[in-house]
């Protein structure tokens, strides 16, 4: 239900927020965040020693405090995809540039387990074995799927219009630091040809009705895009919180 609340609120055009999850895998750690404050948590192995499920007792922790949890795999092959399916709320896919490898992607999430000739059949004629595996498919084994690429390169955004015409695409994230790199301005989050990119990539997808948003680690950079209309907004990450709480307390400590 937590996964078709957060879809529901991303196609009736809401503002969601959520942050990353990508060193603690305690579930205890879950107990101490604030009420209603989350949306989502997006848990990633993708810059980190550890394996996706080893965040799989944060998911559950997450489920009981009422907050979605995705996922991002570390690759961007469709059989990950539907592992990750298989087990989280939804995936989150790095580095999505291309139309027909984002269609796969896609499939792999939102119109699993079909495969091969008959996965085939239906990308490309939208023809279904039969009504009764359409409708198994689509409303009972992937209804709640969320499967959001992320854009970080030029290319991808080049090829937005298509990527959030795809089935199943009801939100498209950017990766700040990948797209500045591909952008030759790495990191330079308050350029002026990145905020532009940024007001490209979120006008374009709401004429499409998805949701766009993108990653920050400063609040004014987060809420200069939110301003800029973002709708799916993942704001710093777990060692990030822990650096500015600790910064915050003990600077004003240190000046008593």
């Amino acid at each position: 239900m937590l996964a078709a609340e957060l879809k529901d609120k991303l196609i009736k055009g809401h503002t969601v927020f959520g942050t990353f999850f990508q060193h603690a895998v305690t579930p205890a750690m879950v107990d101490f965040l604030p009420e209603g404050m989350l949306d989502f948590v997006i848990v990633t192995a993708e810059h980190n020693a550890l394996d996706i499920a080893d965040f799989l007792p944060l998911k559950y922790a997450l489920a009981n405090k009422g907050i979605a949890c995705l996922a991002r795999t570390h690759s961007r092959d469709p059989d990950d995809v539907s592992k990750v399916c298989d087990s989280f709320d939804g995936v989150v896919v790095p580095y999505v540039e291309d139309y027909e490898h984002c269609q796969r992607l896609a499939a792999a999430a939102v119109f699993r387990p079909l495969k091969g000739a008959v996965l085939d059949r239906l990308l490309k004629e939208g023809v279904w074995p039969s009504d009764v595996t359409r409708r198994y498919v689509t409303e009972e084994r992937c209804r709640d799927t969320l499967f959001i690429p992320m854009i970080e390169s030029l290319p991808g955004v080049e090829h937005l219009e298509r990527i959030c015409s795809i089935p199943g695409v009801h939100a498209v994230f950017v990766g700040p630091n990948d797209l500045t790199v591909n952008m030759g301005i790495p990191n330079a989050y308050d350029h002026p040809d990145f905020i532009a990119i940024l007001q490209q990539i979120i006008e374009t997808a709401n004429r499409s009705h998805v949701a766009a948003g993108c990653w920050f680690g400063q609040a004014d950079q987060m809420q200069r895009t939110i301003r800029q209309g973002a709708r799916f907004n993942v704001f710093a990450n777990d060692a990030l919180f822990l650096k500015m709480g600790i910064s915050q307390s003990f600077d004003a400590l240190r000046k008593v």
